[in-house]
């Protein structure tokens, strides 16, 4: 099993959950995050104030799959997100051990 995270932009989240549907995976978890690294600073305006925001939103996706699937899983995340400026979008895949579900208590595959 692989845990696989991703920061993409939260524009493209509805366009991964479609995608990752028509390949089988059917659950993620979608968090809201800031983020601060390589991107330029993007200057807004706040109540008429110009500012640079020292952090982006971004999305962060989280799936877990089996390790057959973490290929297909990566390609379409890849796909799918613009990665067209540094610090645009970022993959982090992890080996999992083992994963439980609370309520039935089945493990593994079984649980994902």
């Amino acid at each position: 099993m692989k845990k696989i995270e991703a920061t993409i932009q939260p524009e493209e989240v509805e366009e991964l959950k479609g995608g990752l549907t028509k390949i089988g995976i059917k659950g993620m978890t979608v968090m809201e995050v800031k983020s601060y690294g390589r991107q330029d600073k993007t200057p807004e305006i706040y109540r008429g104030m110009r500012y640079e925001a020292p952090f982006l939103t971004e999305a962060k996706v989280e799936i877990v799959v089996t390790d057959e699937m973490a290929d297909k899983a990566v390609a379409l995340i890849r796909e799918t997100t613009e990665a067209d400026e540094p610090g645009d979008s970022r993959i982090f895949i992890s080996p999992l051990e083992d994963i439980m579900r609370l309520r039935t208590e089945k493990k593994s595959v079984a649980a994902a």
